[in-house]
């Protein structure tokens, strides 16, 4: 167990948090539980299976790139992406892999079966063999955000830490602000598993991932990857607005700020590089979009604010991840999308000085109004409708907070936890052709 801090905003490569940088996470587990206990030396091949969701847009996602980086000792926060493609060319031309501390060359098989495993829609299932025998079988699920959980091998955990301002929901959250700030409150539970100079690095460590991310963006042109091939928009909608003749309406060419921060993330994400998941890296725009435009033009960040607004965000993404899901592939993109728009109106919210019921507020807000919204992904990459759907989700960010903020009173008709049990069901009633398969909506409707 971690702070949400860190388990909400991790450093990864896109396009998938849950399609790319899960499944990498569950081939190095799987690496490193067949050199501890010594079936390596006995492996001739392996064989993976990417199953349910991960088997339906796991090649638009990357899914077996993934796999191939994992098993050969990459992490996602540290995987040079200038390489990716050579590593996985290397593969793809030999189907062999040299893995483990003692470099053994391994046959490697990977296969996409559409069919989910039994505990989750996006499971990955790993066997090791000799030439006559199956060694291990091992299933994992890559449940969003990079997270990935395990149902074969038991897992020994720590006994749980005693935080010093315990809470499940938005609920219990706020009734200890009674007694403390938001900041205090959220600081202090998570200097139960870090100290303070390693969040203050991880704080600060995200805002430059962020930041380079953007500006990488900004810079590149071209198409994202085939098939579908979006052809890149940052660049110019960056070179037209740092125009000083544009047409637009002070209120407009702020938005269009936003959204250019955001598209600008969100294609860096859909090429393979590095992101920070909020909560997802399909929805890795939003928060990056918000915070920057607090930054460039309500009031310049510093460590404090970075710190206060990351807190804060965390919380929320946590809310929704513990008591419903951040899975696309779970409860559809209104998990990926809809948790960032929430988490970024809470933050902004907090950083614009709001009183911690009207961050709650913020954060209900916009997630009310992403209720119901589908995964549907063109050729299950994440470009249509991912990459502008980070923008028009980070202007909603924007107006939630505001909205929030003009409240005369604390008291919302409609709870975040209300707001967080409605997207669970709607989430668990949703077709699953329409929760990242590519088997409804637009992936349908538009499919070239």
């Amino acid at each position: 167990m971690q702070s949400e801090l860190f388990e909400i905003y991790k450093i990864g490569i896109g396009p998938s948090s849950s399609h790319t940088f899960g499944p990498m996470v569950a081939a190095h587990r799987f690496l490193s539980l067949l050199d501890s206990d010594d079936y390596l030396k006995n492996t001739t091949t392996i064989y993976v299976e990417l199953c349910g969701s991960l088997g339906a847009t796991g090649k638009g996602h990357l899914s077996d790139v993934a796999v191939v980086l994992g098993l050969l000792g990459y992490k996602p926060e540290s995987v040079p992406t200038e390489k990716i493609k050579s590593i996985f060319d290397d593969y793809s031309k030999h189907k062999m892999l040299k893995i483990g501390k003692n470099a053994q060359y391994v046959k490697l098989y990977i296969k996409f079966i559409e069919k989910p495993l039994a505990a989750h829609e996006n499971g990955i299932r790993f066997i090791a063999k000799t030439t006559k025998e199956v060694l291990i079988r091992k299933n994992y699920y890559s449940i969003g955000g990079g997270f990935i959980e395990e149902d074969i091998v038991a897992q020994t955990s720590s006994s749980p830490r005693s935080l010093p301002y315990p809470f499940e929901n938005a609920k219990a959250l706020l009734a200890h602000t009674q007694d403390a700030s938001l900041q205090k409150i959220l600081l202090e539970n998570s200097a139960v598993f870090h100290s303070h100079s390693a969040i203050f690095h991880h704080v600060n460590l995200l805002w430059e991932v962020m930041q380079e991310g953007i500006q990488k963006g900004l810079t590149h042109t071209g198409n994202l990857p085939a098939p579908t091939r979006l052809a890149r928009r940052a660049h110019a909608l960056h070179q037209g607005l740092e125009s000083s003749d544009t047409s637009l309406p002070a209120f407009m060419h702020q938005m269009s700020w936003v959204n250019l921060f955001a598209i600008a993330l969100s294609e860096e994400n859909a090429s393979g590089g590095r992101v920070v998941t909020a909560p997802t890296n399909g929805a890795c725009g939003i928060v990056p979009a918000v915070l920057m435009y607090y930054h460039r033009f309500v009031e310049a960040l510093d460590e404090e604010g970075l710190l206060r607004f990351f807190l804060v965000s965390a919380a929320i993404g946590g809310l929704f991840k513990r008591n419903a899901s951040i899975s696309g592939a779970e409860v559809g993109c209104q998990g990926e999308v809809g948790v960032a728009s929430s988490m970024a109106a809470a933050g902004l919210a907090e950083l614009m000085g709001a009183t911690p019921a009207q961050v709650m507020i913020a954060a209900e807000i916009a997630m009310e109004h992403h209720l119901g919204l589908t995964c549907d992904p063109l050729n299950g990459q994440v470009q249509v409708p991912c990459v502008e759907r980070n923008g028009v989700a980070a202007v909603t960010a924007i107006d939630a907070a505001a909205m929030a903020l003009s409240r005369t009173h604390n008291q919302a008709r409609v709870s975040l936890d209300e707001v967080i049990e409605a997207m669970r069901q709607t989430g668990k009633d949703m077709h699953p052709k329409y929760r990242e398969t590519s088997c409804g909506g637009l992936a349908v409707v538009a499919k070239r």
